[in-house]
């Protein structure tokens, strides 16, 4: 999941639009923008943020250094955990021909100290836009975690993925019917890019274009 290979396989895919969504980190947004610029589609630049619920919460920003200067805040939130490479394997920062620029040394995989009560409040700050992320998972999903959704949560839209029952979460969660449902493939291998897709109907294909339209209520 390289930023080159990332950006060009889903440009082989037909994709028009997709979030580079790293736990914890937008470091390695800069590459996946720049090799998007060569590619011909639009890179958003977003993480996926661990809240202290252990909730995974996907975050998107309309430019690069809103989602840096998220990334910086997120990473002053977070214990500082050395990651080990023999249990979770190298974490690396890229430029977009896949060349290595760092390695973080600090784990990325740990809960921060934003809470899910909290993160939609913090992220307008940095002018984004955020939902909870694979709704429908047995773990690290705000259902599964917290059993469902509470009136302190804010939260505009929800990620399902691709095996979600789409109807049978909004019988079981009703909050949900309220909520515009986006189908995604959260691929963590590049065979899994374009499992999961929806379809929008934006102004352009752009980053601000998308973050405005998730902004909005449900119609």
């Amino acid at each position: 999941m390289t930023p080159y290979n990332l950006v060009n396989l889903a440009r082989i895919m037909g994709l028009d639009l997709i979030a580079l969504t790293d736990h914890n980190s937008s470091l390695n947004c800069p590459g996946a923008l720049d090799a998007a610029k060569e590619a011909g589609i639009t890179v958003v630049p977003g993480m996926e943020l661990t809240t202290s619920e252990e909730v995974h919460v996907v975050c998107l920003f309309p430019e690069l250094p809103n989602a840096l200067a998220f990334s910086d805040y997120v990473s002053t939130n977070m214990p500082k955990v050395k990651n080990r490479l023999d249990l979770f394997g190298e974490q690396i920062v890229m430029d977009h021909l896949d060349g290595v620029l760092s390695m973080r040394e600090n784990l990325l995989s740990v809960a921060s100290y934003i809470s899910i009560s909290s993160v939609c409040d913090v992220i307008k700050d940095f002018d984004g836009v955020c939902y909870p992320a694979h709704v429908d998972r047995p773990a690290f999903s705000l259902i599964a975690n917290l059993g469902g959704f509470s009136s302190d949560m804010s939260f505009a839209n929800a990620e399902i993925s691709k095996f979600a029952d789409e109807e049978k979460l909004k019988q079981e969660h009703p909050a949900l019917k309220d909520m515009r449902i986006i189908r995604a493939s959260d691929a963590h291998i590049l065979e899994n890019i374009s499992a999961g897709s929806t379809e929008l109907d934006l102004p352009e294909n752009s980053a601000r274009a998308l973050i405005e339209f998730l902004k909005t209520a449900k119609k």
